[in-house]
């Protein structure tokens, strides 16, 4: 599947530190200095509706990653997937009188556009569900061969208790995984089951819905293998950090390090398990269920500048759950004219410890409040509106404008 085409990163004179992250597995902050290229994995969309700020918010804080480890002087290698077939997608355009293939095609590529819009790196692999069917169906005999798959009429199980480590990457009890389960898609009443957690990992063929040949029966992919298989077919086993939002730490990446670690005994799935904080709007996480969305393309068709949503967005630490407010965009589209105002006088206060500042917050678990509060400094000193103006470093405005862009992906 096409990605979206990547804007051209600016060198910086300086390297960046080592960057660390935050990892549910173990609740602490862990150094993720690459062996080789850095590998990271990050959930993509299920493309049944246009972007919305809360999936901005989660690629943009992965954006941030990709460039803290490149300015930090690694390759990175980064994988993205599309569920462009399951359940969602089939119920919305059955609902809307489409078909299934136009709708995924045409919100895929608007969200390439908002991607684009964003400045947003775009993977290096970035593949469908329906391409991965191949990659699905290995995963699947090599998890047959380890004894832990079983049938239920025409759909495949896998047995989570295949994983010794099953439970190790969310940390949650089994009666706070039995609660939350059903309401992320899980089947735990299904007669048949060996155990209530169990996920599908082929669907069978059911009337009006597509599906592909296989050796196991006409079917689809489940969600969680998915996922696994394009992982472990691009990064391999144990890669650096497997991305997505908080609301995918239970079932969906404790299932993808099930199914990887089945697969592979003795390899960790990722590394490190990094999750984007969930963003709300009118009193309640924004999703389209509740349907309390913005869209990022009617921003855009609006005439707001798509850097002021960015920094709108990197005023927010990653990981934090907060609430969407027109004012917030406001806000951002007006510091995004001091700093132009600053930068344009292109002698300002001295650039070198701002820069400093900046590579080192987004070192940190990726802190870009802190690094935007340091260039709002920046712009205050060089503006005077803390006092006496300061020109001292003439070259200030090709440093800021660098980092600016090789660090939060804002050009100003």
């Amino acid at each position: 599947m096409r990605a979206w085409t990547s804007p051209e990163i600016p060198a910086l004179p300086v390297t960046g530190p080592e960057v660390a992250v935050h990892d549910t597995a173990t609740g602490a902050l862990v150094s993720v200095t690459p062996e080789g290229p850095a590998r990271m994995y990050v959930c993509g969309i299920t493309p049944y509706d246009a972007t919305h700020l809360g999936h901005a918010a989660t690629y943009v804080g992965f954006d941030l990653l990709n460039r803290a480890w490149r300015n930090a002087g690694h390759e990175v290698r980064y994988v993205q997937n599309v569920t462009d077939v399951d359940d969602p997608l089939l119920e919305r355009a059955t609902k809307v009188g489409t078909d299934w293939t136009e709708l995924a095609e045409r919100e895929t590529e608007l969200f390439r556009q908002d991607m684009t819009a964003l400045r947003v790196l775009a993977p290096d692999h970035y593949i469908g569900a329906v391409e991965s069917i191949p990659l699905v169906l290995d995963l699947i005999e090599r998890l047959q061969a380890a004894g832990a798959i079983y049938r239920v009429e025409d759909d495949l199980y896998m047995s989570v208790t295949a994983d010794p480590a099953f439970g190790e990457e969310s940390g949650w009890d089994r009666e706070t995984m039995l609660r939350i389960y059903p309401e992320r898609g899980g089947d735990v009443d299904r007669p048949g089951k060996k155990d209530p957690l169990d996920c599908v990992v082929w669907r069978g063929e059911r009337e009006g819905e597509p599906s592909w040949p296989s050796q196991f029966g006409p079917g689809r992919p489940g969600w969680h293998v998915e996922c696994t298989a394009i992982a472990l077919e691009h990064l391999g086993g144990a890669f650096d950090v497997q991305g997505g939002g908080s609301d995918l730490v239970f079932p969906h990446h404790e299932m993808c390090a099930g199914h990887a670690q089945v697969a592979e005994p003795g390899t960790p799935f990722a590394r490190t398990y990094v999750h984007a904080g969930m963003v709300a709007y009118d009193g309640e996480k924004m999703s389209k269920s509740r349907g309390n969305l913005v869209f990022v393309s009617a921003l855009r068709n609006s005439d707001v500048d798509p850097m002021a949503i960015r920094l709108a967005l990197l005023r927010h630490h990653y990981r934090a759950d907060w609430e969407w407010t027109d004012a917030e965009l406001w806000d951002a589209v007006d510091t995004l004219a001091d700093w132009r105002r600053a930068l344009a006088l292109g002698a300002g206060a001295p650039a070198a410890p701002v820069v400093a500042e900046v590579l080192a917050a987004l070192a940190a678990d990726l802190d870009a409040p802190r690094a935007v509060a340091a260039v709002d400094r920046w712009v205050r000193a060089t503006l005077g509106t803390d006092g006496l103006a300061d020109t001292s470093d003439p070259d200030a405005a090709l440093a800021m404008i660098a980092v600016l862009d090789a660090a939060l992906g804002l050009t100003v």
